[in-house]
């Protein structure tokens, strides 16, 4: 499937671009939030899974009124649980590890950092999940959903369109990188999607991607390991990154990834 293959509806705040399978649609909504969310709505036969929520209060309620037409069959939460109280009668899926990531982990932080930064436009509750799921086949909606857990959360592969949803991939924006190690890792599972011929990588943070922004974020992250190898600390590392990744967005994930390469504090 051409990434660029699709029919755009414009709502009043964001936008759906519409991907036609045949049997099978994607909703990518791309909210224009403050932190630039995706959301993805998989429709087959008049049914629908949702991929991940809105997580403000004007995006919820649009992105419910679009799919008033549709029976959503379940939401999978994985990596954004805020937003609570989007969809409140449907099911919700997620692991175990998610579940502890929003409560008690990383996920958690993060949301009392966008209530602190955005106030009462953003909605702090967190789904309740009624379906823990563990690793493998889930079908959702009369589709098939493939979950792999991560550090974090979990992924998700949906063979009938073959595409896969993961946190972040954005070829041309930093991304939160936590060390050599963890590139490396990324740079593994990005290798497997392009063994296995992913057409779409769908990203909370991205419109959807193909496999030749998969090799170049994959260049990407050896050039971040290599150029951290050069420098002789967090600042000297961040400047070189940003003259080789001239115009690249994604700032405040390269002084975080700067940060965790060099173990120190700094500021933009």
């Amino acid at each position: 499937m051409n990434k660029n293959a699709f029919e755009t509806v414009k709502l009043a705040k964001g936008e759906v671009n519409v991907y036609d399978f045949g049997a099978v649609k994607l909703h990518a909504y791309k909210t224009n939030d403050p932190i630039d969310d995706e959301v993805f709505i998989i429709e087959k036969n008049g049914k629908a899974a949702v991929i991940e929520s809105p997580c403000f209060f004007d995006n919820n309620t649009e992105l419910e009124e679009y799919l008033k037409d549709l029976e959503v069959e379940g939401v999978f939460i994985a990596y954004h649980a805020a937003g609570g109280t989007f969809l409140p009668d449907v099911p919700k899926y997620s692991t175990a590890n998610a579940v502890e990531y929003s409560a008690n982990g990383g996920g958690k932080t993060l949301i009392n950092n966008f209530t602190a930064a955005f106030g009462e436009s953003f909605d702090k509750s967190v789904h309740k999940a009624t379906n823990i799921i563990g690793e493998g086949s889930v079908n959702v909606g009369g589709i098939e959903f493939i979950i792999t857990q991560t550090a974090e959360a979990f992924d998700i592969e949906i063979p009938e369109i073959g595409a896969v949803y993961t946190h972040m991939l954005g070829h041309d924006c930093h991304s939160i990188v936590a060390g050599a190690a963890h590139a490396d890792a990324i740079i593994a599972q990005l290798k497997g999607y392009i063994n296995k011929n992913i057409g779409l990588i769908l990203t909370s943070h991205y419109t959807p991607e193909d496999l030749k922004d998969a090799q170049t974020k994959i260049d990407y992250l050896e050039e971040l390991k290599k150029l951290a190898a050069e420098s002789t600390d967090a600042e000297s590392f961040k400047a070189k990154v940003q003259e080789r990744c001239a115009g690249y967005s994604g700032g405040n994930y390269l002084n975080m990834t700067a940060g965790f390469f060099f173990a120190q504090r700094i500021t933009e």
